[in-house]
């Protein structure tokens, strides 16, 4: 695993205008970087990565199977008690799911470690799927990449795949998308997943989440008073269960997109699960729930709230001191704590990867650098090859 210095294209810019890539620059500051990439060989894809996030993912299901089963573990993972039996009965029904991100401290030796998995609305989709493909055909094609050189990226054509199976189990239902308003990033992604709908010939349609609205009969309805009956919703469901519609989850007749089981993987309650069910796993860190008195073991840890995304409020503790906090919207009583596993550092930044799922398999990576140990959502997005 290398970071190599590389050039921009001269009017990648340009090309991002023509595509709706409008956010690769956030905060007056470069989102998108393609001044460098990483170079992986085959079996670090295939035996460190690959491999690995299905394991895990398996493993995640399990845990799914055990939380549902059991009240006091649907209350330490901070799932309200009106939602218990929803929650277990989306499981029952095994409700589909499209896809899932797995985050991980890997180095190119050592096994990569699990840090949270991103089950209910990760993004990114659009860079890894599609843009930093472009990528690599344009460096390719300009003969400053090795022709032989190819990237760890099926990610959209498994999103398409799994839209078209999807859309065969309801023929002829529209599939509705949205997300909040003033988030253009959101925006994008849920754009993107809406063309790989269209490609796998799906009836699509959009509202916002602040737009949706409820029938007297109890079920969630657009802007032009059609019924939802099947969403992708980019929305967190913990956001959801705290809404004033909650109540409208029992009655209506919706197919959502993640499914509400999904509410336990994107979860932090999950990483003390998945240590005790396989402890010692050589890609699991040893976590706890903070009140367990076994986290007393960990002399340098991470404390995460049970839900809290893009790095936000995060502490490391180093010999008992608190080394690196981050701000944010999501403090709560309610935390783990996960043993201190530093990312690794590549020159002046460290990199997390994401391991992408489509139906269970894996599905491509994307990489992410930022200046600190924690990454936020100002870190960086690295394209990357496989030679």
């Amino acid at each position: 695993m290398f970071r190599r210095d590389i050039s921009e294209r001269p009017h990648w810019r340009e090309l991002a205008k023509k595509y709706g890539f409008g956010f690769h620059s956030m905060y007056d500051a470069p989102y998108w970087d393609e001044t460098a990439y990483y170079q992986f060989n085959l079996k670090q894809i295939e035996e460190d990565l690959e491999k690995p996030t299905e394991d895990i993912h398996q493993m995640c299901l399990d845990v799914v199977d055990k939380v549902v089963r059991d009240d006091a573990l649907l209350q330490r993972f901070g799932i309200p008690e009106s939602m218990w039996d929803l929650v277990a009965n989306s499981w029952r029904r095994r409700d589909p799911s499209l896809y899932a991100r797995l985050d991980f401290a890997y180095d190119g030796v050592n096994p990569a470690k699990l840090y949270e998995n991103n089950a209910d609305t990760p993004t990114s989709l659009f860079e890894t799927g599609f843009w930093q493909w472009v990528w690599l055909e344009d460096v390719v094609d300009s003969g400053r990449i090795h022709r032989s050189a190819d990237q760890f990226n099926i990610l959209q054509d498994f999103i398409i795949e799994r839209f078209a199976d999807l859309a065969r189990r309801q023929p002829g239902q529209t599939l509705h998308f949205s997300c909040c308003k003033d988030t253009e990033e959101d925006r994008a992604t849920v754009q993107y997943l809406e063309d790989c709908a269209i490609e796998a010939g799906l009836h699509t349609a959009f509202v916002f989440v602040e737009d949706i609205g409820v029938n007297t009969h109890g079920e969630f309805i657009d802007l032009s008073n059609r019924q939802i009956r099947w969403m992708f919703k980019l929305y967190p469901w913990e956001f959801m269960f705290d809404e004033e519609y909650a109540t409208h989850l029992k009655t209506s007749t919706v197919n959502w997109l993640e499914p509400m089981w999904k509410s336990v993987l994107s979860n932090k309650a999950l990483l003390p699960m998945l240590w005790q069910m396989q402890p010692n796993h050589p890609n699991l860190l040893p976590a706890y729930f903070a009140d367990d008195p076994r986290a007393s073991s960990l002399t340098d840890f991470v404390i995460k709230p049970l839900f809290s995304r893009e790095g936000a409020n995060i502490e490391i503790i180093r010999d008992g001191k608190s080394f690196v906090k981050t701000d944010g919207p999501y403090a709560s009583t309610q935390a783990i704590v996960q043993q201190y596993q530093p990312l690794p550092k590549f020159g002046d930044s460290y990199t997390l990867i994401g391991s992408w799922l489509v139906n269970d398999r894996a599905a491509g990576i994307s990489i992410r650098e930022d200046a600190s140990l924690i990454t936020q959502d100002v870190a960086r997005y690295i394209p990357h090859i496989i030679l």
